[in-house]
């Protein structure tokens, strides 16, 4: 996901060092906007906002990240009561130990070798599950980001809007295009009317 939100803001990026630099000669270069209309690259208008911000107060981030964390509880909850229920296992076979006879030891040895590899299979099965959970709740926060930038931007006229991560890329900003709390707020607004 965060290349995704990358790679477009360093194609922005690109653009927008571009269009600084170069002097156009006779012709003005037009960029369409996402609402439709062209400007010219005196015209040209880019906002950007914060994903960290947008992770700690956008309220359906916030939720999503708590069921998240409620799903890998219940994860690591039945891996760990099948680990217990197989120590219980195991340390009745240790008790009996010199006792047994050659075929229980052979047995306990395969249940030994099948509780081992169920277990594998479980867990990956469990987070192969919730990778895929995780993935579709991505998809899903971009989506609602990403159509309320459109219904935002029709009014607002922004060539680009782009998303800043800390960690992502070095550039400079001017402060006067942060969109991020107006963001937020409208996103939770939205949030809120569903």
């Amino acid at each position: 996901m965060r290349f995704l939100t990358i790679a477009p803001g360093i194609l922005a990026l690109l653009l927008a060092i571009v269009l600084l630099f170069h002097k156009p000669q006779v012709q003005a270069v037009a960029v369409s906007s996402s609402n439709g209309n062209h400007t010219t690259g005196n015209n040209f208008r880019m906002a950007y906002f914060n994903l960290d911000s947008l992770e700690s107060h956008y309220q359906y981030f916030k939720d999503v990240l708590d069921q998240v964390k409620g799903k890998e509880n219940e994860m690591n909850a039945e891996l760990g009561g099948m680990e217990k229920n197989y120590q219980k296992k195991i340390t009745e076979w240790q008790k009996k130990g010199a006792t047994m006879s050659p075929a229980e030891n052979q047995e306990a040895q395969q249940e030994y070798a099948q509780m081992q590899q169920t277990y594998s299979m479980r867990k990956q099965t469990l987070q192969e599950s919730l990778l895929k959970h995780n993935e579709d709740m991505k998809a899903d926060i971009r989506k609602k980001i990403e159509e309320y930038l459109k219904d935002y931007n029709k009014a607002k006229g922004y060539n680009y809007i782009i998303s800043y991560e800390a960690n992502s890329f070095i550039y400079i900003r001017d402060t006067a295009n942060n969109i991020t709390d107006e963001l937020i707020g409208g996103l939770n607004a939205s949030y809120k009317k569903k």
